[in-house]
């Protein structure tokens, strides 16, 4: 799949659990959108991060990736303990200095 580097190393460090790996492939003043709420720097995105895994034990499994230039757009199949399990999402990255600057993940 035609991912950027730093997208390969986003989902391998989610899918290992590696919270530490995941916040070093985020700029530190990197913003996550994620179910309608704002997350910015490397604190408030170890949260979200922590709680979401904590919550739903989710699994992110990337099945088609378009990159644009510094976007880089990866439908996934997400599914974990929440309702509605499976679903597909839109994981829609910005990339700048081979850092995740923004992550946006809808439906």
């Amino acid at each position: 799949m035609d991912m950027p580097s730093i997208v390969n190393m986003y989902f391998d460090a989610d899918s290992r659990n590696d919270a530490d790996a995941l916040l070093k492939t985020l700029a530190i003043e990197g913003v996550v959108e994620d179910e309608n709420a704002r997350h910015q720097g490397i604190v408030a995105i170890r949260e979200w991060w922590l709680a979401a895994k904590k919550a739903t034990q989710y699994r992110v499994e990337p099945v088609e990736s378009t990159v644009d230039g510094d976007k880089a757009l990866v439908r996934a199949r997400v599914s974990g303990q929440f309702p509605g399990s499976p679903v597909m999402l839109t994981h829609a990255f910005t990339i700048k200095d081979d850092r995740i600057v923004r992550l946006e993940i809808r439906s």
